[in-house]
């Protein structure tokens, strides 16, 4: 089998598992009074489609905030707009004012299917196969093998198809952002980047990282210069894309301020449910949200995320490089999801599987399968399991620099693997347990807790891991070599 149809079988394989995934009843069917995600992505249709947009973020008598009021930015509601355009042609019924809450029917449920399968379709699974294509130093086999692996990551698949959102939109524009400043096309990647921002808020983890490089792009070039004149053109294209998409809100101040605050619910607390992030992780054994005041919370999350992110974006801001710039994108994801404020479980689908979320919503079998044939296909193809020593993870300089002050130490690939196989035995264990227990009456929220303390066990590991390979370069174990 040639190269070609070995991608368009990858691809295949990926849009019949979206689309299998999606057969999976979805969040909250048939449980009012809120009915879950689905309901709110049909009321935002709804609500769009049938008020003025002066009133899409304001609590009135036809848009009451508190039954899944619109909450994301206006790239969000304009998507909802278009689609809801779209279910008007087909059965009014869909997005009838206030008549239409909780609306259940087969071919309804196949229509808001095919709205996320399409956005793939359209934006994120392109964005993946140009990006990996424009890779380097690996093969047109390694890339497909990539590829493969990426669109079928469960924790996408299953909150966007299973739970029900969009957030294979945001993450497809942040990446065509990614392969825009990887390939020298600043512009581009800025307006990509700012359509992904302008979609959802959780974008802002990666904002910090787009600016460092471009910043420090503009320093390297020198701001007398070429440098200036870089930045001018950034500059423009950023508040030409904020100023598009932000119009029609733009002739009223209190329109602006209104959907700021719907997009950054501070009065909500440091965290909600059972995040897997450092807070609700110490709420364990400490108490915070009943110790310490809100406005105290969220100075000190703000300070911990910006210290745990600082050291990435200052070595990006002075020595930018596309490989740094992917590196801090990773790191500052992870420090704003561990430390900052108001986080959401859905924030992370870099590595988490959000096993609670999922099993409320029915879909234990989708994600034991989806999580197994994603295994089986890195393993596989990437051959994950046997890339275990310090050349192939990345950390030969960071062991280096230890064994520089304590000679004998040494990690075997062989310590790495066993390392990988208890987390997966872990999780797996968890997994079952979860699935298969009640927990004690008294400790009802063990099984979630339990979920959360591991996976943000594995995020600062993660965190420490990305950070060491991305600080620690060649140049400094050079340094150390010839000091030693």
């Amino acid at each position: 089998m040639d190269r070609w149809s070995c991608l368009a079988l990858a691809v295949l394989t990926a849009i019949t598992v979206r689309w299998t995934v999606s057969l999976n009843p979805y969040s909250g069917a048939g449980k009012p009074p809120m009915y879950g995600d689905y309901e709110a992505q049909r009321h935002w249709q709804e609500i769009t489609y049938n008020l003025p947009v002066k009133q899409w973020y304001f609590n009135t008598s036809s848009n009451n905030l508190q039954y899944w009021g619109l909450d994301y930015p206006p790239l969000t509601a304009y998507h909802s707009f278009v689609c809801a355009y779209i279910a008007n042609l087909i059965d009014p019924g869909w997005i009838a004012l206030n008549m239409s809450h909780g609306y259940e029917s087969l071919q309804h449920k196949l229509f808001m299917r095919a709205t996320v399968l399409i956005a793939d379709i359209i934006i994120y699974i392109p964005a993946v196969i140009l990006y990996c294509f424009s890779l380097k130093e690996i093969t047109i086999k390694q890339k497909i093998s990539v590829i493969f692996c990426i669109l079928l990551y469960p924790g996408l698949i299953l909150v966007d198809y299973g739970h029900f959102q969009y957030n294979s939109v945001s993450l497809g524009f942040a990446l065509w952002g990614v392969l825009g400043l990887s390939r020298g096309w600043d512009l581009l990647g800025s307006l990509a980047f700012c359509l992904a921002l302008n979609y959802k808020q959780m974008e802002l983890y990666h904002s910090l990282p787009f600016f460092c490089y471009l910043f420090g792009k503009c320093l390297k070039s020198g701001l007398t210069g070429k440098g200036f004149i870089l930045l001018i053109k950034i500059a423009c294209t950023v508040m030409a894309s904020f100023a598009l998409c932000w119009l029609p809100f733009l002739a009223d101040f209190e329109q602006v301020l209104q959907v700021l605050q719907r997009l950054f619910p501070v009065d909500r607390g440091l965290f909600e449910d059972k995040v897997a992030n450092v807070w609700c992780s110490m709420s364990i054994l400490l108490k915070i949200k009943n110790i310490l005041s809100p406005q105290t919370q969220l100075r000190l999350s703000m300070a911990l995320t910006f210290t745990s992110l600082l050291p990435a974006c200052v070595k990006l801001t002075y020595q930018p490089s596309v490989k740094g710039f992917k590196y801090a994108l990773v790191s500052c994801a992870l420090s704003f999801f561990l430390f900052s404020f108001q986080v959401h479980e859905k924030s992370i689908l870099l590595v988490s599987f959000m096993l609670p979320l999922l099993l409320k919503d029915g879909l234990l079998l989708a994600y034991v399968v989806t999580t197994l044939a994603f295994f089986l296909v890195c393993i596989s193809f990437l051959a994950i399991y046997e890339k275990t020593s310090e050349e192939d993870l990345k950390l030969a300089p960071f062991f280096l620099s230890i064994r520089y002050y304590v000679p004998w130490f040494k990690v075997s690939a062989n310590v790495t693997k066993s390392i990988f196989l208890i987390s997966l035995v872990l999780m797996a264990g968890l997994t079952l347990m979860i699935a298969t227990m009640f927990p004690p009456s008294r400790l009802p929220d063990l099984f979630p807790v339990l979920i959360s303390l591991v996976s943000c066990t594995h995020f600062l590991a993660f965190l420490a891991y990305f950070n060491i390979v991305y600080l620690l370069d060649s140049k400094n174990i050079k340094d150390l070599k010839k000091s030693s």
